[in-house]
């Protein structure tokens, strides 16, 4: 009875959904768990209630995840729950685990190779021999593909093809790269090392070819639970099977959605065709969202609705389980820096009113843009920290092009305009102005210093003003020696350690985590989906990389992008993934009628906000001239005797007052104070026939004039 009641406890306080996966009878399970669903509750209160109910003994469960964090709180979660014995682990972890303790059977006698840390110095030598001379960022991007190719269960000799036929973008010509992948094996061999992937080989190895082995691993480990179940690759699915040995005690967990890393191996197919290839499997969708507000879900829900592909096929329609909250915020910029400072602004504003500083983050689509988010916070006084990446100006080649840019200054002759100067002094470094090269290291080097470049273009906009008497002034060019005194204070002030801030991430290395509020910005096309997506399988996964920033948000979320890279720089069109915008600027939801089927609408006139100049959307908003979180200036002597003076037009017409002019509408004036027909008509409400009835008694008002002085005792005449 103490047994039956601890597993029936298990299942307390869980949703329909959550229940019908925890119950789930013994085989072959998929749970289709949504962002912010409780997927780790579902796993970890499955295998507390089978353990707790005598269905299994915890001992024999290997629970497997992507990253150490993850393994962690699972085994919390289920000491939580009474149930200890348990192995979570990754993929990498349990399979080192096993390879060390089977390596004296396997090896006969002989010690087991070291493990590579880092195959970056094995794979520059390979290079080497290969005939290429390859830097740090190079021989990242050359490591990446051999690992993709391990991963893909590729060899050298089938490189060439794989490559191909995946379509990848490769750092070399593949022929080349595929020298290197066979030289890098044969340096591991030679120096008696192995690489992550070799380890994960091993393992498969070791049970596929000892029955022995094979016989203790599959007895020691019975029941199967798989985290992040879209983002295993061939060589982790192998060793999966390899575990199993054609038992179906397998639980998987994934969302289609959120398959981000198909760059490294990672393939969203397993999960896609789990119940093909487990015929019988028990599927349960979770669907409610704890995470978000309503308002966040719903944008979520827009953006991934338009997915095409196999994993839209698995595409779950989230229900928002929290209370109501803020709208998304949609808001465009004239360039970058605008947008980065209004994000700055926003972030001490929210930090003022109390939002701690950890619970805000800025995600992008590339480290590169880290830059000036750092520069704008850094500004505003406003702590942060950078995940996944290092600051700007403590990155490799950003200190090696400060150096070479110092040392321009005795060689570029002082007349040349700072742009070129940059260029130039940044040639010495390797960079070229031209298309950005393959390769992600590689690429993001590039796109580092371009970011320089584009730096003295916007430092190079703003002269330099020399004072030449007590009153009196001269500008004079920008030089190469001011732009290196403007790099070196903003590294130093960027250099403040920091402990509790914003976050800044990349959309990728903020998978798994959530803040109360979430700024997505650079959402223009050519950044997201960037430039180098050229396949649909490509697009679609930028698609999702949006979809998973929306879904880190809890309750605030903002979306921007600037117009231009920089002040009267090219124009650029927002990212194609943005939910469409009706006439007043609102986001189309999930489940709106297709826009093919609603009439042509007319474009509307272009309206900033007159306080931080983004673009206001939202009708009300543009009505106001101003973002409602922006501080209004309104002039509350004037608002009433706007109010009165409708009241006594409205009654002397006998209709009721927002048929002259609706409260926002008198905000707008009250806030606004136009002094002109053209001011007046302007706002957001006033037309043409509005302004011929009532636009000279609200400009009198405006400048002052009492309410009995613009209100005779008579009636407004409306003709029909």
């Amino acid at each position: 009875m103490a047994v039956h009641s601890a597993s029936e406890r298990v299942l307390a306080g869980l949703d329909p959904e959550q229940r019908s996966a925890v119950t789930a009878p013994a085989g072959p399970v998929c749970i289709l768990a949504g962002a912010g669903t409780g997927k780790t509750r579902a796993v970890t209160c499955r295998i507390a209630h089978r353990a707790l109910s005598g269905e299994i003994s915890a001992r024999h469960v290997l629970a497997v995840t992507f990253t150490a964090r993850a393994a962690a709180e699972m085994r919390a979660r289920l000491t939580a729950l009474g149930v200890g014995g348990v192995q979570a682990r990754t993929f990498h972890a349990a399979a080192l685990r096993q390879v060390r303790y089977f390596a004296p059977r396997l090896l006969e006698g002989r010690a087991m190779p070291e493990l590579l840390d880092s195959k970056v110095r094995l794979v520059t030598l390979a290079a080497a021999k290969a005939g290429l001379r390859t830097d740090r960022a190079a021989a990242r991007d050359l490591a990446g593909e051999i690992e993709w190719a391990k991963s893909s269960l590729v060899e050298p000799g089938e490189y060439v093809v794989a490559a191909a036929k995946a379509m990848r973008d490769t750092p070399h010509e593949p022929a080349r790269v595929a020298e290197v992948f066979a030289a890098y094996e044969r340096l591991k061999r030679s120096n008696g090392v192995i690489d992550f992937e070799d380890m994960l080989r091993a393992a498969v190895w070791g049970i596929e070819e000892h029955r022995d082995v094979a016989e203790q691993v599959r007895a020691q480990y019975r029941h199967f639970v798989v985290d992040e179940y879209q983002d295993v690759n061939p060589l982790q699915q192998r060793l999966l099977d390899a575990w199993l040995g054609g038992r179906d005690d397998l639980t998987v967990v994934g969302d289609a959605s959120q398959t981000i890393y198909s760059f490294t191996g990672a393939t969203s197919s397993y999960l896609v065709d789990f119940p093909r290839r487990h015929r019988g499997a028990t599927v349960v969708r979770l669907v409610r969202d704890y995470r978000s507000t309503p308002q966040v879900v719903g944008l979520a829900n827009a953006v991934i609705s338009q997915a095409r592909g196999a994993e839209a096929r698995l595409r779950l329609e989230l229900v928002g389980q929290r209370p109501p909250g803020p709208e998304p915020e949609l808001r465009i910029f004239t360039d970058e820096p605008a947008e980065a400072n209004a994000v700055a602004a926003r972030c001490r504003a929210l930090v003022d009113a109390g939002t701690p500083a950890k619970e805000i983050a800025v995600l992008f689509r590339t480290n590169a843009q880290s830059e000036a988010y750092e520069k704008a916070l850094t500004e505003a006084q406003v702590p942060y920290v950078v995940q996944g990446a290092e600051r700007f100006f403590e990155r490799v080649e950003v200190r090696q092009a400060m150096v070479a840019l110092r040392a321009a200054t005795r060689s570029i002759p002082g007349e040349t305009p700072l742009p070129a100067a940059v260029v130039e002094a940044l040639t010495a470094v390797g960079w070229a102005p031209d298309a950005a090269p393959a390769g992600g290291a590689v690429r993001e080097r590039w796109e580092a210093l371009a970011a320089l470049v584009q730096l003295a273009e916007e430092y190079a906009a703003t002269p330099q003003v020399l004072p030449i008497g007590p009153a009196a002034s001269v500008e004079r060019p920008v030089t190469l020696a001011d732009f290196n005194d403007e790099l070196a204070r903003r590294a130093a002030a960027q250099h403040v350690p920091t402990v509790d801030g914003v976050t800044l991430a990349s959309l990728h290395s903020a998978k798994g985590l959530e803040w109360d509020a979430v700024f997505l910005v650079g959402l223009s096309e050519g950044t997201l989906p960037t430039t180098y997506a050229k396949t649909v399988e490509q697009v679609e996964e930028e698609r999702r990389l949006l979809y998973v920033g929306v879904t880190r948000a809890r309750e605030w979320l903002w979306l921007s992008y600037a117009s231009a890279r920089s002040p009267g720089g090219r124009a650029r069109r927002p990212s194609r993934f943005l939910p469409q915008l009706d006439r007043s600027g609102g986001a189309e939801r999930a489940g709106a009628a297709p826009a093919a089927r609603r009439p042509e609408r007319r474009r509307t006139q272009i309206v900033s906000c007159r306080i931080c100049g983004a673009t206001l959307l939202a009708g009300p908003d543009r009505k106001l001239g101003r973002c409602p979180t922006c501080p209004s200036d309104i002039d509350e002597e004037l608002h009433e005797r706007l109010r009165e003076w409708r009241q006594r037009v409205a009654g002397g017409q006998r209709v009721p007052a927002y048929v002259v002019f609706t409260d926002a509408t008198l905000v707008a004036l009250a806030e606004r104070r136009p002094g002109r027909a053209e001011e007046l008509i302007a706002i957001a409400g006033i037309g043409p026939r509005k302004l011929g009835l009532y636009g000279e008694a609200v400009l009198a008002l405006v400048a002052g004039a009492a309410v009995d002085d613009v209100c005779p005792e008579k009636t407004f005449e409306i003709s029909p």
